[in-house]
């Protein structure tokens, strides 16, 4: 029995390998080819750029970087003092232009960058939001501050020393699909507020909306990230339930 068992062993592992099968092999040689084609493709491109392969790999990476600008995170530079002192003339944030992608939108507190043609002027602005759509947004309450949906807001953290939530008294409700921003400079800010009369009311449309400023990137004593403040994640939706 011993024997028998033994042959039987030997004999499986003296069978020959099994043929790659055709279609790997056709895979394979497919692959090859192609990477070969890459492959002169990209020495054609080296050889027709002075520096070679270096200059190709430059602008490779200068062609990546803008995509990333493009499509991801786009660099602002604070124009004006209507954000102080929470961002300081000069300063350049990262604006995150997927965060309200896919479903997503602003919510009150945040920090947007915003295309003003038609509503606010022809340029971009920062300003952080103040209500969204069914929004009802008072000022002031007994105390000076500003009630969101009945919730007084208690703003002294972020707004300009010295200044008021406002002077300009108000009670409006943000339609649906538009936001209400303010300045935290609000005694230098151009906001919703002077915007009121206008065509629009102040109020702007969400499509407008480029990103969301989440990072101070520069000057790199001033880095920092721009969380949303916990008295705005306070404030009940319309409905009553907190956002």
């Amino acid at each position: 029995m011993d024997t028998e068992a033994q042959h039987v062993e030997r004999d499986r592992s003296s069978q020959p390998a099994e043929d790659t099968p055709e279609g790997e092999e056709d895979r394979s040689r497919s692959s090859l080819r192609s990477r070969s084609v890459l492959s002169r493709g990209i020495d054609a491109a080296a050889a027709w750029l002075p520096g070679g392969r270096v200059t190709l790999a430059l602008l490779s990476c200068l062609a990546l970087l803008l995509a990333f600008t493009v499509l991801v995170m786009q660099p602002f530079q604070i124009p004006s003092g209507s954000m102080e002192s929470t961002l300081r003339v000069g300063d350049r944030v990262l604006v995150n232009k997927l965060a309200y992608r896919f479903g997503a939108e602003p919510k009150r507190g945040d920090v947007v960058v915003f295309d003003g043609d038609g509503y606010f002027g022809e340029a971009d602005y920062i300003k952080r939001v103040v209500g969204v759509g069914g929004d009802h947004v008072v000022c002031c309450d007994s105390r000076g501050r500003i009630e969101v949906n009945g919730q007084p807001v208690d703003e002294r953290s972020l707004l300009y020393a010295g200044d008021a939530p406002s002077e300009v008294p108000f009670d409006i409700e943000v339609p649906d699909g538009t936001l209400f921003l303010l300045g935290d400079h609000r005694s230098d800010s151009r906001d919703s507020r002077e915007l009121m009369g206008a065509p629009g009311g102040g109020f702007l449309p969400l499509d407008h909306v480029i990103g969301k400023a989440e990072w101070v990137a520069w000057p790199t004593g001033h880095w920092r990230s721009l969380a949303r403040p916990d008295v705005y994640a306070r404030v009940p939706a319309p409905g009553g339930s907190h956002g």
